[in-house]
């Protein structure tokens, strides 16, 4: 179907007759600018009359054709729909020293809870296809290291890329909350969320986690809050002998659920990768993507087309003035 981007350029099509309607100007000869197609036209009546009433035809053809092209006609195709749309989805990730704790097990090996960490969230984000993925690492400071972006393989690099103290020794939990926020404002998206994900308790920072979150939840942003680190841990004491820990004794569950709810999302704990992992999983089927379906047209230009036929009869002018003049 064709459709015109200008349509009011059509009134412009009378123009031509009304300057040949107006009373001639008499009197003093104005200078004026000659049209070569009619400045020489033969002194034979029988010629001139043919010869006039063809460029008279050709030149309605050009103004014709230049208003076609004015007009911008182009060619609208049927409904196309897109994919289905995607969440907007900010990963904060704790990197205070806190996460050297050597808690976890993968493949069998003790590791740190940071690369624990990498191994099941880049997982998560290699599966976010349709998804928009913003990355925030915090520490004493909170820093954007990924503004949000469809390149989720950009993402999962600068995550692997973290190193624990990158941020800070310290935990600024509400200045991760309140760049989130931040960043998030200006989205046009209905379904925001942030997946904050902590070991210990806010230490650093200018603005507190619950005040953070009420900021959220007046942007209507969604927290999810993971608090991570085992709750048993045996270590070699001075003598040789072994002991029991629990190295999450610094995490402040009551706030993470309190941010949680505060905001509509939800709180989790995860002791080791495994139930990190079913975690991630959880969030898959809590915030699912949008149902609706969107359709949009696709258009192709054809202003060119007059265009070039208005040059073509430009063409066939100077050909018929040089063929009869």
């Amino acid at each position: 179907m064709i459709q015109w981007l200008w349509p009011w350029v059509f009134v412009l099509l009378p123009l031509p007759l009304l300057v040949a309607l107006m009373p001639r100007v008499t009197g003093r000869q104005l200078s004026t600018i000659r049209y070569p197609l009619f400045s020489q036209l033969p002194a034979d009546q029988q010629t001139v009359g043919g010869t006039h009433n063809w460029l008279k035809f050709i030149s309605w053809l050009l103004w014709l054709t230049l208003l076609l092209a004015l007009a911008r006609p182009q060619w609208v195709g049927d409904a196309v729909a897109l994919p289905v749309e995607g969440r907007d989805l900010m990963l904060a990730i704790d990197l205070s020293g806190s996460m050297e704790q050597q808690d976890m097990q993968l493949n069998g090996q003790p590791v740190n809870r940071l690369t624990a960490l990498k191994d099941v969230a880049g997982d998560f984000i290699k599966r976010r296809q349709g998804d928009r993925l913003g990355l925030i690492l915090f520490g004493e400071k909170a820093y954007l290291q990924a503004p949000f972006t469809f390149d989720i393989e950009t993402v999962n690099r600068l995550l692997q890329e973290a190193a624990i103290g990158l941020a800070g020794k310290s935990t600024a939990i509400g200045d991760a909350i309140g760049l989130a926020v931040k960043k998030m404002r200006a989205m046009d998206s209905g379904n925001r969320v942030l997946i904050l994900l902590t070991d210990g308790a806010n230490t650093a920072g200018v603005i507190s986690p619950l005040k953070a979150a009420q900021l959220a939840k007046a942007e209507d942003v969604k927290i999810y809050t993971i608090g991570f680190g085992a709750e048993e841990m045996i270590v070699n004491n001075f003598f040789g002998g072994q002991r029991r820990i629990n190295p999450s004794s610094d995490l402040d569950e009551a706030t993470m659920i309190r941010i949680a709810n505060l905001t509509g999302g939800q709180y989790f704990r995860a002791t080791n990768t495994q139930e990190l992992n079913a975690i991630y999983e959880r969030l898959n089927e809590l915030e699912p993507l949008a149902e609706e379906d969107r359709f949009y047209r696709p258009t192709k230009a054809l202003y060119y087309w007059p265009l070039a036929f208005f040059f073509a009869f430009i063409l066939l002018s100077l050909w018929l003035q040089r063929r009869w003049i």
